[in-house]
């Protein structure tokens, strides 16, 4: 009867070694059993730190669309047009965030621009709720039905996007600005839509504004010779009429004349301007 627990016990003492073995393997080669119960909880913890990016982005997006809406009120007379905006989508214009600042808490919330032009206006507001804007197509029966990429032959295309980029420079928005003169350059324009469109980019922008009026410049002082006779009556108005215009044209063929002349003063010897008396 003694010899049964002894048994018993010295079969108890291998099994629990053998255990402690286990667990000793268990922790050389995987780990500690308690370093694997956090792994299922480390997408839980990415999901809570994603939660609040996308709740933020929500939120801020509400909170545009819930600002007060805005009158304004585009053009004069019988072209005075009402469109209406977000306050929120105003306020990055320092131009427009003075009159928002103006406005009492009880009274309307109204903006008057006389002056301005109401298709520009609203591909302002398009820019600003899409990030882009597209012009109305011309609807002379000549002109390309495309809306950009097309042969621009009345000019309306070039000069609606010219009044988006001088809207855009009034408004104080550099990104609509950019954009619309990215779109001027891909308008395929004919002499007179191009000749109609300088006029507009000599008497709306500013001397120092080069962005826009040298491309212009350029445009003529190198096919002018020959693009000034399809519109030779509107090119001599617009010379005599738009003097900052033509002196950049001319300034141009001059730097361009003086290269010129010094390479091929390089090339060739000096000469004298008269002849010597015994050479006539």
């Amino acid at each position: 009867m003694e010899d049964a627990p002894q048994v018993q016990v010295s079969a108890d003492i291998p099994d629990a070694q053998d255990a402690a073995a286990d667990i000793s393997n268990e922790i050389k080669i995987g780990g500690t059993p308690e370093t694997t119960n956090p792994q299922p909880e480390q997408p839980e913890t990415s999901g809570q730190t994603e939660t609040p990016v996308k709740k933020s982005v929500g939120f801020n997006f509400l909170d545009f669309l819930t600002s007060p809406i805005i009158e304004i009120i585009v053009g004069k007379g019988d072209e005075e047009t009402v469109l209406t905006a977000h306050q929120t989508l105003l306020l990055d214009s320092p131009f427009l965030s003075e009159f928002v600042e103006k406005f009492d808490t009880s009274g309307p919330r109204r903006i008057h621009l006389p002056d301005e032009d109401v298709e520009a206006f609203g591909c302002f507001l398009q820019f600003k709720y899409t990030r882009d804007y597209t012009v109305t197509p011309p609807e002379t029966p000549s002109a390309s039905q495309e809306p950009e990429g097309g042969i621009d032959n009345s000019g309306e295309e070039l000069l609606r996007h010219a009044r988006v980029y001088t809207l855009a420079e009034k408004l104080g928005v550099p990104a609509l600005k950019s954009l619309a003169h990215t779109k001027i350059h891909r308008v395929n324009g004919t002499p007179n839509g191009e000749l109609a469109y300088a006029r507009y980019v000599y008497t709306h922008t500013s001397q120092d504004d080069t962005t826009i009026r040298k491309p212009v410049a350029s445009y003529w002082a190198s096919r002018g010779h020959i693009l000034r006779h399809d519109v030779q009556e509107d090119w001599d108005q617009m010379c005599r009429e738009v003097p900052e215009f033509t002196f950049d044209v001319v300034t141009l063929l001059m730097d361009r004349k003086e290269k010129t002349g010094q390479t091929e003063t390089e090339s060739t010897p000096r000469g004298r301007k008269r002849l010597r008396a015994s050479e006539k």
